[in-house]
């Protein structure tokens, strides 16, 4: 005999065309997916369902035909920058056209042109001598702190989001392989090569913690602004045009085709700005390297790797930083506090973490003429200091600060220079410039200070005869003071 449940249940489906008969299904339906949804949001942890559901994505949009090759292309490889990465960054914009429905756009400052670059919602399919390849962007969850990422490395010092880790993914036909690894990926890389030479723009690369990151060099300094004696400037071009041309005799004797300059002086005598005029005359990016920012020797290694040639690397006010200065403070534990661990890794008492190895000077000097010195070609290697008598003489010695430069305070023929520069002078200011030169070779100002009274007016005039009273009132406290000390004596 049927139960009323399924007699009424049957007849249901066999007045199933009647318009009440699908809007109680459809209701019943409804109600079966809210109580579905429900129990699944209270039962199931909400990390838990996006891990579920990005997983069950990726096995449906990633399937591939075995006939199918991919190539991952990461942005870092083994520890070090991926150039491949950056130059399909750069070469992949090139070949966005009117059908992509899914782009970023951007404008930065010093271009005129706004940016686009696809955002990994749309594959990008590229054609290479009758080769049809797909590149899909890779990008890694930032929010997913359930399931850690198994290609990130741990990194004891910082966990910047700097080294979150993105990628690209090159797909294409399993018969194309050996045409595409010597083929396509060569054009790619050369093809960078000339975006870059034809988009020149000078960089400036800066570490804190993680990878290098660039910004443009907009330094308006150059050896025509500069106000530099001008024996000292053309000793420095020359020095700097001689370098360039002498690639093969630093081959000949076996040396890294490299060189070293001290930059020392009082603050504000134009240390940064021979720097910039430096990249500009030499077209050479700069890598800006904080010292008090390394925390290892193989972290200061892994930063000069990534460096590129044709390249200045400028370590600035070397004197402040003690770990390169006084060797005799090569640890700051001794022996008594450290506690051995059976994997071999030194760890401080009561602290929770292993202790990383200190950066010293051995280090950087191995990096300046050791082994790792090869590293890399046609690099300029700057040091500033305000006080060259604390830098060690390690340091200091050709090979690794081959040529020492003296920006002192600022003299008669530099100071023409300056003035020219910001008042544009002419003759008739002859007897002001000679006044101003006269007393310059009496008292100790550097270039900032009177670069500062020459912008205090636009009449040349003015703000020499300004400049001419703030000198003579130096003078005249330096005659008090050598009197005053005469008279003790």
């Amino acid at each position: 005999m049927r139960s009323p449940m399924f007699g009424g249940f049957s007849s249901s489906f066999t007045n199933i065309g009647s318009a009440s008969s699908w809007f109680e299904i459809y209701a019943a339906f409804s109600t079966f997916m809210m109580l579905l949804r429900t129990a699944i949001n209270d039962l199931i942890p909400f990390k838990l369902r996006n891990y579920i559901i990005s997983k069950l994505t990726s096995l449906f949009t990633n399937y591939q035909p075995n006939n199918q090759v991919s190539l991952q292309i990461d942005q870092f490889w083994d520890g070090m920058t991926n150039h491949l990465y950056y130059a399909a960054k750069e070469y992949l914009p090139t070949k966005i056209s009117n059908t992509y429905k899914s782009l970023k756009v951007g404008k930065i400052s010093k271009h005129n042109n706004v940016l686009l670059a696809f955002d990994g919602k749309q594959v990008v399919t590229d054609e290479f001598e009758e080769i049809k390849v797909k590149w899909k962007l890779v990008e890694n969850s930032k929010d997913d702190e359930l399931f850690e990422n198994p290609r990130k490395e741990f990194k004891h010092h910082s966990k910047s989001k700097d080294y979150d880790e993105n990628g690209f993914v090159l797909s294409f036909d399993e018969k194309y392989r050996e045409k595409v690894m010597k083929k396509y990926i060569p054009h790619i890389l050369s093809t960078y090569e000339t975006l870059k030479a034809g988009n020149r723009t000078l960089k400036i690369h800066s570490m804190q913690s993680g990878p290098w990151k660039q910004s443009d060099l907009t330094h308006p300094a150059s050896f025509d602004s500069i106000a530099l004696d001008p024996d000292l400037k053309k000793d420095i071009i020359d020095d700097l045009d001689r370098f360039l041309r002498r690639k093969k005799l630093y081959q000949k004797v076996g040396k890294p085709w490299k060189r070293g300059y001290l930059l020392y002086g009082p603050p504000g005598t134009g240390k940064s700005s021979l720097i910039a005029a430096i990249a500009k005359y030499l077209k050479f990016d700069v890598y800006d390297l904080d010292l008090s920012s390394v925390f290892s020797n193989s972290e200061l290694m892994r930063a000069m790797r990534e460096t590129s040639n044709r390249s200045i690397i400028v370590f600035e006010d070397i004197d402040c930083n003690t770990e390169v200065l006084d060797r005799s403070k090569s640890d700051k534990f001794s022996d008594n506090d450290f506690l051995d661990t059976p994997g071999g890794v030194k760890m401080v008492k009561n602290m929770p973490m292993p202790m990383p190895r200190k950066f010293t000077l051995s280090g950087l000097l191995n990096y300046m003429d050791g082994l790792w010195s090869s590293c890399g070609e046609e690099r300029i290697l700057i040091f500033t200091t305000n006080h060259k008598d604390k830098v060690d003489s390690a340091l200091l010695r050709p090979g690794r600060m081959d040529m020492h430069i003296h920006l002192s305070f600022l003299k008669g023929r530099a100071f023409r220079i300056l003035a020219s520069n910001y008042l544009d002078i002419e003759e008739q200011h002859g007897p002001l410039i000679e006044q101003i030169e006269e007393l310059l070779g009496k008292v100790d100002v550097t270039p900032a200070v009177a670069a500062e009274y020459l912008l205090r007016s636009e009449d040349p005039s003015v703000a020499l005869e300004a400049l001419v009273k703030f000198l003579q009132e130096i003078d005249v406290s330096k005659v008090v003071v050598n009197d005053e000390n005469n008279q003790k004596v």
